[in-house]
């Protein structure tokens, strides 16, 4: 989808909602369903440029503000096993770029996890651009990507009587952001 004056495109600096935004995952278990979780807690800002293509964000995540909807899991991933929260409290995620790709737009960025820094790009949809009722103007896109969990140092993995594993290493990001244009 082209961003211009039909799709309702506006330039300008604008910060995440966290009220009504999400930064969510899934993970494989067992091998075979999926466990989704969220970070509750997360702050960013994205500024879109006359062109598009020279967009920027800044993203910081809480990674102790996992949730995954049970909290004897949500301590263990906080532990050294996972995410080792005591030691490293935030995962952070900067554009590098941004590009189209056929119809969709990649956003290129630098994802930092555990001390970690890896190249992770992301596929966005734009939702849209307009005014909201308190008479600000808001914005809001999906993303989606993935990581691989040993990239970045979350190695813990226990092997199952069948062989499988009990957590897979791909993790499926879903992101669904809404975004307030600052004065």
């Amino acid at each position: 989808m082209a961003l211009d004056e039909a799709t309702g495109y506006l330039t300008g600096t604008w910060t995440i909602d966290p009220d009504h935004s999400e930064v969510g995952f899934a993970v494989r278990h067992m091998m075979v369903s999926k466990v989704r979780g969220r970070f509750s807690e997360f702050a960013g800002t994205v500024v879109t440029a006359d062109d598009p293509l020279q967009s920027s964000v800044e993203v910081t995540v809480e990674l102790a503000s996992i949730d995954t909807g049970q909290p004897d899991r949500d301590a263990h991933i906080r532990s050294a096993d996972f995410l080792q929260t005591d030691e490293y409290q935030q995962m952070t995620y900067r554009s590098t770029g941004v590009r189209r790709d056929g119809d969709e737009y990649v956003v290129d960025g630098e994802l930092t996890l555990k001390g970690v820094t890896r190249p992770v790009p992301l596929r966005v949809e734009v939702n849209g651009f307009g005014p909201d009722a308190f008479g600000g103007t808001r914005s809001g896109f999906s993303a989606t990507g993935e990581i691989r969990r040993r990239d970045f140092g979350v190695d813990f993995n226990a092997v199952m009587e069948t062989g499988g594993v009990v957590v897979g290493d791909k993790v499926e990001l879903h992101l669904e952001i809404e975004l307030v244009l600052q004065s």
